[in-house]
């Protein structure tokens, strides 16, 4: 682990108005340099105060992987700002769950609130300052477990000035604080029914829970490395609320092959260019919003077989 601090030119010549972004930032980087470059382009841009950037290790299966590794962390350590910059960079591959889990836990033991991104969560500028917004606004609701970035649903007609208060978090460019973090765990005690019970009780929809009951199963018998499911399970074990803004303020850049839970999907939306009114936003529980992005993100049966079939026409 490194500290270093490093201190904005004074060439002006590209000077772009600042968001004016005071909370920390976690980077979390890994093996793929395209992706991570245009992440850290955006971070650049909202030029965060304190930078923390965290590296799982290199597999040893891969025989070029170590060089890949390195290349992108020179790419997230690139810091032209005045900022504090500290780095976790393993040696060895902890995989997914211990790597990411970790790395939020070593930037909470330093930050009481931050923002986290991932090396394929692109943020737009606006992100950064509804992130940061919503930190400060809920910082002392005990009901509101993160902010969160990435809206799955097209706006409705006249809805640009809510807040949309959800059950579920996303993890496609959040934020959150260390009180919420410390009841985190990797491996939550398996008992079935009352996980289900726990998770249905505060989604109200039976799809998604049995979706996430099977990846925290998986984890269980150690057939999935993952920690996104076990914190969405914490959101329902402490009946946490999520903030959502009204707009996509973030795009996925990570499908395909080389995205470690994304392999064969679409992204489903697009970031938003409507600006945003910090000053008169309004809360707003919508419970048709929770039901919709469950429906896209854990589609039934009918809906599969469906899209299959558009992209099987497509590519006639």
């Amino acid at each position: 682990m490194t500290t270093k601090k490093l201190i904005r030119p004074t060439d002006n010549s590209s000077f772009n108005p600042p968001v004016c972004l005071t909370t920390p930032v976690l980077f979390l980087i890994f093996n793929r340099p395209e992706t991570t470059q245009q992440v850290f382009s955006a971070i650049k841009k909202a030029k965060p105060p304190r930078l923390y950037v965290a590296a799982d290790g290199p597999r040893s299966a891969y025989p070029n992987e170590a060089e890949i590794c390195e290349i992108v962390r020179s790419i997230a350590t690139k810091v032209d700002w005045d900022c504090e910059v500290k780095t976790l960079f393993r040696e060895t591959n902890l995989g997914c769950g211990l790597a990411v889990t970790s790395a939020i836990d070593w930037f909470f033991e330093q930050e009481s609130e931050g923002i986290i991104l991932e090396d394929d969560t692109k943020p737009s500028e606006q992100f950064f300052k509804f992130v940061n917004f919503g930190l400060r606004k809920y910082r002392d609701d005990k009901n509101i477990g993160s902010i969160c970035g990435y809206n799955p649903l097209t706006p409705k007609p006249n809805t640009n000035d809510r807040i949309i208060i959800s059950n579920y978090p996303s993890l496609w460019g959040w934020g959150t604080w260390k009180n919420v973090w410390e009841k985190y765990s990797l491996q939550p005690d398996f008992h079935y029914l009352h996980k289900v019970k726990t998770i249905y009780r505060h989604i109200k929809h039976l799809r998604y829970t049995m979706y996430i009951m099977s990846i925290l199963g998986g984890v269980e018998k150690g057939e999935i490395d993952t920690w996104c499911a076990q914190f969405g399970f914490m959101f329902s074990k402490y009946q946490y609320k999520v903030v959502y803004p009204p707009i996509n303020l973030i795009e996925n850049i990570g499908f395909g092959d080389q995205g470690t839970h994304t392999k064969g999907w679409d992204n489903t939306n697009n970031p938003s260019n409507i600006r945003l009114d910090f000053m008169n936003l309004k809360e707003s529980y919508d419970k048709s919003f929770d039901i919709s992005r469950f429906n896209i993100e854990c589609p039934n049966i009918y809906n599969r077989f469906m899209k299959k079939c558009k992209k099987f026409i497509k590519n006639i």
